[in-house]
């Protein structure tokens, strides 16, 4: 059995409390199973909230899981994706490592407000954080990642590099990335890499632009010249800047709020329509958040997006109410298909299908009528068909990269049935 400390900063605070305690027991039953157990200290706190407000309410009894390895869905967003799993995989020399070693390895600026440790005593928050004039230094060990390159033995800059790189383990997706601090905010930093078809820094900080234009809610972003790289700097909105350091927003994704995890297994329980209504269940805005989730889908289908899985839709919160978090992570594809296109979640009726007709089925159940949401759709595609092409100069996309990209935009099929 393997066990740890789960800590939590509170809404309008900067420092970690405990908050739980969780057990970790391989092969059990064939399965390895999660047990957590909140402080009763904490239980007694009258700023106490739970993790999961669904999963893991508030309450003295022993939770239990044998579900995504043995780990809670909140615990588990808490944890790094593959980019994170490779660092730590690299640094501890070790490729197959159980669940909770990812939880204890990664650094305490993780997504979201949890933290994990051995110890009851929670670590003090970190107050140092990478600046933008590493980017170049953080560029170069991400490619050696990449590439399995292995360190020279002794080589004290690589070394340094690397707890660089260490101290954003926690970050999700496949793209290498950091954190860096600039103008008072914490921003990740996603690198482009040498097998890339296009500037995939420029095309995604152009998308984003785009986004903004179909009314969805976006991250801030930016563009980082390095060398002859480009950096794209996405501004964290899990992190709010105080004279006390930084206030961090409690977060979950939208694989937790669906209970599903990130095996195909689990793929027929992705579903927008589904996890519009999870969050209206745990939104202080409920319409207006399902409302905003349809454009997300709807543009994703507009943009041939089809990295649009569910730990790419986060919900947060800073205080008690939870919201949809500003889209990020917005790419288009360029499939061969010029007919049929889908999603990674289902849309409606026809399931992945990225066309209008399916887009349109169940808009109900975002709290659209079906006029709103017709409309909805139509300036959308009106505004990409339009503005791609302006939007994406504008940010400094090449026009190579435009022809590139250019099949992903509102294609041939999105009006066919």
């Amino acid at each position: 059995m393997r066990e740890c400390f789960v800590y939590v900063v509170l809404p309008g605070e900067t420092s970690f409390v405990p908050a739980a305690r969780f057990q970790w027991l391989p092969d059990q039953g064939g399965l390895p199973l999660g047990r957590l157990v909140y402080g009763r200290r904490y239980l007694e706190r009258r700023d106490a909230v739970p993790l999961d407000p669904f999963e893991l309410p508030l309450t003295r009894r022993i939770y239990e899981t044998r579900t995504l390895g043995g780990v809670f869905g909140a615990l588990r967003d808490a944890a790094p994706d593959h980019w994170g799993r490779r660092v730590i995989q690299r640094h501890v020399n070790a490729i197959d490592l159980p669940e909770i070693d990812y939880l204890l390895q990664s650094p305490d600026d993780r997504a979201g407000a949890l933290g994990f440790e051995l110890n009851a005593q929670p670590p003090a928050p970190k107050r140092v954080f990478n600046q933008t004039v590493d980017l170049a230094k953080l560029q170069t060990m991400a490619d050696a990642i990449l590439a399995d390159e292995e360190r020279a033995p002794g080589d004290p800059v690589a070394a340094q590099i690397e707890e660089l790189l260490l101290m954003v383990t926690s970050m999700g997706g496949a793209r290498p990335k950091v954190v860096v601090e600039a103008d008072g905010a914490l921003w990740i930093a996603k690198f482009n890499c040498a097998k890339d078809r296009w500037n995939n820094a420029r095309v995604e900080h152009a998308m984003l632009r785009l986004a903004e234009r179909c009314g969805l809610r976006v991250a801030t972003s930016r563009i980082e010249p390095v060398g002859d790289r480009d950096v794209l700097l996405v501004r964290r909105f899990d992190r709010d800047a105080s004279d006390a350091g930084y206030r961090r927003a409690r977060m979950l994704s939208g694989l937790t709020l669906l209970r599903a995890g990130d095996s195909i297994h689990d793929r027929d329980r992705w579903s927008y329509p589904s996890l519009a209504e999870e969050l209206r269940r745990l939104s202080g805005r409920p319409a207006d958040d399902a409302q905003e989730l349809f454009r997300r889908m709807a543009f994703n289908a507009l943009i041939s997006n089809s990295d649009d899985h569910p730990r790419n839709h986060a919900f947060i919160a800073f205080g008690q109410d939870w919201q949809l978090s500003p889209a990020y992570d917005l790419t288009p594809t360029s499939p061969p298909s010029v007919e049929r296109r889908d999603l990674a979640l289902a849309c409606g009726d026809q399931g992945r299908r990225a066309n209008a007709e399916n887009l349109l089925s169940q808009s109900g159940r975002f709290l659209l009528s079906g006029e709103a949401a017709v409309k909805m759709l139509d300036e959308m595609e009106a505004q990409v068909r339009a503005c791609w092409y302006e939007v994406a100069r504008r940010a400094g996309v090449s026009e190579r990269d435009c022809e590139r990209i250019a099949g992903a935009f509102a294609y041939r099929g999105f009006r066919c049935t």
